[in-house]
C-alpha cells in the first residue's frame, strides 16, 4: 500500500508539472508509469483522476475569467464570444478524438510513439521560435474566430501522445500572431473543455474498474496534481514573460532518445 501511495504521488507531481507546459504530460506519464511498474487498466483510470486535478487547478487560477465566460458580458473574452471561440477551438480535436479514440489508445500509447511525438513537437517549437510571425495579439481579449480556428486545427496534432496539447496549441497561437504569453493563456483556457470532455468520457468507460479501496490513492493523486499544476502554470507564465520556448524544444529532443535508451537497457 505504501508503494502505491508513493507511485500515486510521483505520477500526480509529473502530471501537474507537465500538463500545461509544452513537454507532453501523457508522454511523461507513459514512460514514468512503465519505469515504476504502474500500468494497466487501474493506472489508466488513475491517470484520468490526476488529469482532472490539473484541470481544476486552471479553473481555480482563472476563476474570474471562467465566471466572465459564463456571463452575458459582451466585452473582451467573455460571454457568448468566449464560448464561441472555445467551441471553435475544441471542435476539430474533439471530433477527431471521438472517431479515433480507441485506435489512439491501442496503437499510440507506447514509448516509441511518445518519442516520435516528442521529437516532432520539439522541432515545431524551435521552428516557430526561429521564424516568429508578426505579433498581432498581445491579449486574450483581442482574439477572434480565425485565431480560435488555427489553434483548434493545431490541437488535432496533440492527439498523438508525446506531441503535447500545450505545445500544439501554443505553437498554433503563435503562428496565428499571438504573443507567447497570450498563446499560453489561451492554451490554458482552451484546455478545460477538451480535457474535461476527454477525461469524463474515459472515466465513464473505466469507472467499472474502480473499487472503494482505490479512493485514497485517487484522492492523493488528484490533490498532488492540483497543487503541482497550480505552481507549474504560475512558473510558466513568469518564464514566458522573459524567455523564449527554445529550452522546451531542446529538452524534448534530448528526452526522446533517452526514453528509448532507458526502456531498452
Amino acid at each position: 500500500m505504501i508503494i502505491e501511495f508513493v507511485q500515486a504521488a510521483i505520477l500526480g507531481i509529473i502530471e501537474g508539472l507537465t500538463e500545461f507546459i509544452p513537454v507532453s504530460s501523457t508522454g511523461h506519464l507513459v514512460v514514468i508509469g512503465n519505469l515504476i511498474g504502474f500500468k494497466g487498466q487501474a493506472a489508466s483510470t488513475f491517470d484520468i483522476f490526476i488529469q482532472l486535478g490539473a484541470i481544476l487547478a486552471v479553473v481555480a487560477l482563472y476563476r474570474q475569467r471562467f465566471i466572465s465566460i459564463l456571463s452575458t458580458n459582451k466585452t473582451g473574452f467573455a460571454g457568448p464570444k468566449a464560448l464561441t471561440l472555445l467551441l471553435i477551438t475544441t471542435t476539430p480535436a474533439g471530433i477527431a478524438g471521438f472517431i479515433f479514440h480507441d485506435l489512439i489508445i491501442q496503437y499510440l500509447f507506447n514509448s516509441v510513439s511518445v518519442s516520435i511525438g516528442l521529437v516532432v513537437g520539439g522541432i515545431g517549437i524551435l521552428l516557430v521560435e526561429r521564424s516568429l510571425p508578426k505579433i498581432k495579439k498581445s491579449q486574450v481579449d483581442l482574439l477572434d474566430r480565425r485565431d480560435a480556428l488555427i489553434v483548434g486545427i493545431f490541437q488535432i496534432f496533440s492527439l498523438w501522445p508525446g506531441i503535447s496539447r500545450s505545445a500544439a496549441t501554443i505553437i498554433g497561437g503563435m503562428y496565428a500572431g499571438m504573443e507567447r504569453k497570450t498563446a499560453a493563456e489561451y492554451s490554458f483556457l482552451a484546455a478545460v473543455p477538451i480535457m474535461l470532455s476527454a477525461a469524463l468520457y474515459d472515466l465513464y468507460k473505466s469507472i467499472q474498474f474502480l473499487s472503494s479501496s482505490d479512493m485514497l490513492i485517487l484522492a492523493l493523486g488528484f490533490t498532488v496534481s492540483f497543487v503541482s499544476a497550480s505552481l507549474s502554470v504560475k512558473f510558466f507564465l513568469r518564464f514566458l514573460g522573459k524567455n523564449t520556448m527554445k529550452v522546451f524544444g531542446y529538452y524534448r529532443l534530448v528526452l526522446a532518445p533517452l526514453i528509448l535508451l532507458l526502456l531498452l537497457v
